[in-house]
């Protein structure tokens, strides 16, 4: 079998209380190409939960963590069953506003949360509640003083400060903070007790065109099925096109660019526009559950604590076009290479020994639906989560070859910064901080399921300047599959890839999990991180003395 052996020795971190030791990393080529070329195969047909390529990825992954030595996670079982539904929507009314009847698609989308077979919304007055944020430790409440019941929100997407060059300001300036995700907006509004939701796109404020939101929110909507119907939602949850948006105010007699100046400004005040929201459409419900698969290393010496390692499964089964003659989105580098990851470092870890604390590797389904696997998971941990002392998340390994950085998505929000600096230090690499924070980035893969409730998650990227080709050769890199091969049927395992920048970073994920596993150290957020509050709270609890 193929190792690979990294070139300089773990020595355990300076953060670490027990005594330094060297140990050399046996991380298996073999098995990460062989693995990723597996289920990135055509016998997968894409990996779409709920489908017989999904169960089939579910089999093959216990008989992967079983072979790498883990045990398995959850009681005995290898599973969590995860409860889905599908809600498919259709026979859509226009979205009229006074005298404006606006087309379903190209100026807004609409969904149903709650599983109904119908969804209506008659004459719901509009409150225009600027960015839609209540965030008391920001001094900040877009809803202060309303009362939401009966009425639609109209929110405007990011943050108060995106506009800003830098990172300084009340929601961190450019770099996007939970607030700004559009998830957020949804759930502020339904705790507001909102009946709709509806939020204004604008390009590089969402990080993405209208062709995204049209795609993404119509058709099949998958969600995880909480045994509530969905029915702590609002009805209804969409976007509206910016263009649209302004007819919509121009039909409340108001000018909207004003609006948004006054949105941005911490003595705003929600404006209802004295004019109402109606529109209606069917829904098709389907429930069908899927896995996500738990494997183990016990720790042996503090076992009742966790170091987390996640990757998704899954991808989007069937994606191309009936005329295509290959349908199947294989999705190799997304997350076939991250899911083999996982097996690979499992292997390693299960060959170097336990490390003082539990490390625990979970391949999480329908990520590409929404997270729904990492968020089941987040609401009904195997682990709890406040014994859970930290993670990582491993989401589509670039095959570029050798990087002299790797990128950081959310720098700067943790603890988990000198852990990361101390183990690039070791490999003679640096960090390249986001180069598009105002996407908000952080808050778009598994390990934010588990961050909001608290657990500080790494979540790096491969890197953007080449060891040959310099930032040239990364930057073209990283075009060319996001652009031809992203989410498309090209997405496909080749026997020509470069897989040194591949374990490069499966070495730094190593290196990161051993530091962590024997440490006694609990790394938080930093003092004003939307997630520290909630990480303290589990720190003071009695059941986790010591955090």
């Amino acid at each position: 079998m193929l190792r690979f052996i990294a070139p300089v020795a773990l020595f355990a971190l300076a953060a670490c209380t027990t005594e330094p030791r060297e140990l050399e990393p046996q991380i298996s080529l073999e098995t990460m190409q062989e693995v990723t070329r597996t289920l990135s195969s055509d016998a997968f047909e894409g990996r779409e939960p709920g489908t017989p390529g999904g169960e089939r990825t579910v089999a093959y992954l216990i008989e992967q963590f079983q072979a790498a030595g883990l045990q398995p996670g959850n009681q005995g079982s290898w599973v969590q069953e995860v409860p889905l539904v599908e809600i498919t929507s259709s026979n859509f009314a226009p979205l009229t506003v006074g005298d404006l009847a606006l087309e379903h698609g190209s100026e807004w989308v609409g969904v149903s949360y709650p599983q109904v077979d119908r969804t209506e919304i008659a004459d719901s007055e509009i409150v225009f509640v600027g960015y839609g944020v209540n965030a008391p430790e920001r001094g900040w409440n877009d809803y202060e003083g309303l009362d939401m019941e009966g009425k639609t929100a109209l929110i405007l997407v990011n943050d108060p400060d995106y506009m800003e060059e830098g990172l300084e300001g009340p929601f961190n300036g450019r770099a996007m903070t939970y607030y700004g995700r559009w998830r957020y907006k949804f759930e502020e509004a339904a705790r507001q007790g909102a009946d709709a939701a509806i939020v204004i796109h604008e390009d590089f404020a969402a990080s993405y065109g209208w062709t995204v939101v049209e795609g993404g929110w119509t058709g099949a909507q998958a969600y995880a099925d909480t045994g509530d119907g969905g029915m702590n939602n609002t009805a209804m949850n969409g976007w509206v096109q910016l263009e649209a948006a302004r007819k919509i105010f121009r039909e409340a007699g108001m000018d909207m660019d004003e609006m948004i100046l006054a949105a941005r400004q911490p003595d705003f005040e929600a404006v209802p526009l004295g004019v109402t929201m109606s529109t209606g459409f069917d829904n098709a419900i389907r429930r069908f559950t899927s896995s996500n698969v738990i494997g183990m290393l016990p720790g042996n010496q503090r076992p009742t604590q966790y170091i987390l390692h996640t990757a998704h499964w899954d991808h989007l089964g069937r994606c191309g076009a009936p005329e295509d003659e290959d349908q199947i989105c294989n999705g190799a580098v997304d997350n076939a290479t991250g899911t083999a990851a996982l097996v690979a470092l499992a292997q390693a870890h299960a060959e170097a020994g336990p490390t003082a604390r539990t490390q625990v590797f979970l391949a999480v389904t329908a990520e590409e639906s929404g997270l729904l696997g990492s968020e089941y998971y987040g609401a009904n941990p195997v682990f709890p989560l406040d014994r859970t002392v930290a993670g990582v998340n491993i989401d589509a390994l670039y095959v570029l070859g050798e990087a002299q950085d790797v990128t950081v998505i959310g720098g700067g929000k943790s603890e988990l910064d000198s852990y990361l600096a101390d183990v690039l230090a070791l490999q003679g690499r640096t960090a390249t901080p986001d180069a598009a924070p105002q996407a908000g980035r952080y808050y778009r893969s598994d390990h934010f399921s588990l961050a909001k409730r608290g657990v500080p998650m790494f979540y790096i990227k491969s890197g953007q300047t080449l060891t040959e080709g310099g930032a040239e050769a990364g930057e073209a890199g990283y075009q060319d599959y996001n652009t031809n091969h992203y989410h498309a049927a090209s997405d496909e395992y080749s026997e020509d890839w470069d897989w040194a920048g591949v374990m490069q970073d499966l070495d730094l994920y190593f290196r990161l999990a051993r530091a962590l596993g024997d440490t006694g150290e609990w790394p938080n957020w930093n003092e004003g991180d939307e997630f520290r509050a909630i990480r303290d709270q589990s720190c003071a609890s009695d059941a986790n003395a010591g955090c």
